[in-house]
């Protein structure tokens, strides 16, 4: 099985409708840790990248995703748009001139976009962010590919690990960004990035099981 361009162009849709469904949501777990437009942030970033993608449609997979993080950094706010705008600069970077990717090459993609994110805001696991949640799922992910299960099933491993990276910093003191000027009073809240990030992954689960 592998993923096409059509895959990835239709997996940054399927974010962006998904982002736009949970904008509020997002938001509003924003409000309780951070600025409150985390949800609003990244809606009006993928919606940047919508208007983007008619002037890549033609392209390799790695120039897709260098632009969507161009776009994404040049229109969130906040901690966001380095962040995510990272994450998929170097995703592109990863797979760059490729026409489709194997899963193989997603785990290596995606965890080249993880060391972009923890270089890039120097957060570890355990530090109430996205990379709670993108850690664990990519680490997953990796581990049931070398172990030899089917790629659906190992993006559904992918995003059980995610969830559980996501609801992992319920209780967690954030560290790092916004939340981290709250001290103890950030815990009992859900990171809203380590939110973002779930949708993200799981989108591309979903886009791959709509593709069979």
């Amino acid at each position: 099985m592998t993923l096409t361009k059509t895959d990835v162009l239709a997996w940054l849709r399927n974010i962006a409708t998904v982002l736009a469904e949970n904008k509020t949501y997002l938001t509003e777990l924003d409000a309780a840790i951070g600025d409150a437009d985390h949800g609003i942030n990244m809606d009006r970033g993928f919606q940047r990248v919508m208007s983007q993608l008619p002037t890549v449609e033609d392209k390799d997979i790695g120039t897709i995703l260098k632009t969507t993080g161009m776009a994404l950094l040049s229109s969130v706010g906040g901690a966001g748009g380095p962040l995510y705008g990272t994450f998929f600069m170097r995703m592109g970077m990863a797979v760059a001139g490729k026409e489709e990717l194997s899963p193989e090459d997603v785990h290596t993609m995606l965890a080249a976009g993880l060391d972009g994110v923890m270089q890039r805001g120097k957060a570890e696991v355990g530090d109430k962010t996205m990379v709670d949640t993108l850690a664990p799922a990519i680490r997953t992910l990796g581990n049931a590919l070398t172990a030899g299960h089917h790629f659906d099933d190992a993006l559904d491993r992918m995003v059980a690990a995610a969830e559980e990276g996501m609801k992992s910093t319920i209780p967690l003191v954030a560290r790092k960004g916004r939340a981290s000027y709250l001290g103890d009073r950030s815990a009992g809240h859900q990171d809203p990035g380590a939110t973002s990030s779930y949708l993200i992954l799981a989108a591309l689960r979903d886009t791959l099981k709509a593709d069979e």
